[in-house]
């Protein structure tokens, strides 16, 4: 089902042609709060674009003194961030919010956005990275939080693909998969669009859309399957997996990613052949290079070509392990920062105040 009318105001526009050098607008300011990420910490120290959160949120607890706490930020293995586009008009500062993402529970995303004092009804759309449930589950939470709000849910057409793993020595491991008919029941515009790059926000986003794969190194996520008809086939690529992009006035690029699954370099690449900006200010986002066999020559690889691209800010999240996690802070250290679950990055051009 096609939301006409959020079409013709201009928020999502989908691409027909070759998708190169395509006009993204750039943006005065780009805010990113992570709502729900693997990690959670009271003790991060602000640095750069980064700002650690303050919750004011009570609950009660019987056994302090004051018989309530801080309604401390969850974690989880699973990723959501909430991005609002400001740009400066004649007629004074205009700003937009999206949600991407949702998380891996039914209510952290939801349970995390009410202790940042965060509205889901403010969000002019919803966009998914990929159909993977530890980035979809949280829809429970968010529909519920919004009501009779409805605002469009954005996917990659290979979304409601059924999935499995296969683990050596181990049953299948099925993957969860949203219910395209529990979702559009509950009155929302899915769109559906294509796998073209797709604008949102009068041009100010851009959701990539199926992602090239030219980086030989980036061979997706194996072990994959996808049920076709009837029959189970392999399926390393993942191939609803999509990114968010941004134009920084004066600064460049900004790349969010949930899962990365078509590999962060063939990311960045693709922003850059769709944009034809070179210039990449951060990235920010799962890399999905885990602490499993096989991953150091991948992780080797993605540390060099992410030296040559050069970004100002490098924020690995989620699906980033430890060991990738550490050896990018040792190679990146004066762009390197720790993600944690409530962090706001505040990605603004040079002359916005």
């Amino acid at each position: 089902m096609h939301n006409r009318s959020f079409r013709s105001e201009s928020n999502l526009t989908v691409q027909s042609q070759l998708p190169v050098n395509l006009t993204l607008d750039p943006v005065d300011k780009l805010s990113v709060t992570v709502v729900m990420d693997n990690f959670t910490s009271t003790l991060m120290p602000t640095i750069g674009p980064a700002k650690r959160p303050s919750v004011k949120a009570r609950t009660p607890a019987r056994y302090l003194e004051t018989k309530e706490a801080r309604d401390g930020l969850r974690a989880e293995h699973g990723f959501s961030a909430w991005l609002t586009v400001e740009k400066k008009e004649v007629t004074g500062k205009v700003s937009s919010s999206i949600l991407f993402d949702t998380g891996v529970s039914p209510t952290g995303v939801s349970e995390n956005m009410r202790r940042l004092e965060l509205n889901p009804k403010d969000a002019v759309a919803l966009v998914m990275s990929h159909g993977h449930y530890d980035h979809t589950t949280g829809l429970d939470g968010v529909i519920e939080a919004l009501g009779h709000s409805s605002p469009p849910i954005i996917i990659h057409p290979e979304f409601w693909n059924r999935r499995r793993i296969l683990v050596p020595g181990r049953q299948p491991t099925l993957l969860p998969t949203v219910s395209r008919a529990a979702l559009t029941e509950s009155g929302f515009n899915v769109i559906e669009e294509s796998r073209q790059p797709s604008f949102l926000l009068h041009k100010s986003l851009l959701v990539t859309g199926e992602v090239d794969r030219t980086v030989p190194y980036e061979k997706g996520l194996r072990g994959q399957e996808i049920l076709v008809e009837k029959s189970w086939k392999p399926d390393p690529l993942t191939l609803d997996d999509q990114a968010l992009i941004a134009n920084v006035r004066g600064k460049g690029l900004v790349v969010i990613t949930g899962c990365g699954h078509s590999g962060i370099i063939n990311i960045c690449k693709y922003a850059r052949k769709l944009t034809g900006i070179k210039t990449i200010h951060a990235i920010l986002g799962g890399f999905h290079l885990p602490d499993q066999q096989g991953f150091d020559s991948i992780i080797h690889n993605t540390i060099s070509d992410l030296k040559e691209i050069a970004p100002d800010w490098i924020v690995p999240a989620h699906c980033t392990g430890f060991t990738a996690s550490t050896k990018l802070a040792s190679n990146l250290p004066g762009s390197f920062i720790q993600n944690s679950v409530g962090t706001r990055y505040d990605f603004t051009a040079r002359d916005y105040s």
